[in-house]
């Protein structure tokens, strides 16, 4: 899974200048750093390994879709000739 960089220094002086006292800005900080590292996120690259195989059957199935489509067409036209 991705990591996130967190400049935990320039959030807490964003945070001060905004007008938190540096105690507020600190604990926040912390409940944010400690937020992000438990998250999972997920990158394009992560996504595209885990849709891989089920593009894969989805492709699959289109094929016999349009087999089975082809031989019911084909015995229909049986019926006529």
């Amino acid at each position: 899974m991705a990591t996130i960089t967190f400049d935990t220094h320039k959030f807490v002086r964003k945070l001060e200048e905004a007008g938190f006292d540096q105690k507020q800005a600190e604990g926040l900080t912390e409940a944010m750093r400690a937020a992000i590292e438990e998250s999972e996120l997920v990158t394009k690259k992560d996504l595209q390994i885990e849709l891989a195989p089920i593009k894969a059957d989805l492709n699959l199935i289109k094929w016999m879709m349009g087999a089975l489509i082809a031989l019911a067409i084909a015995n229909f036209s049986k019926q006529f000739l």
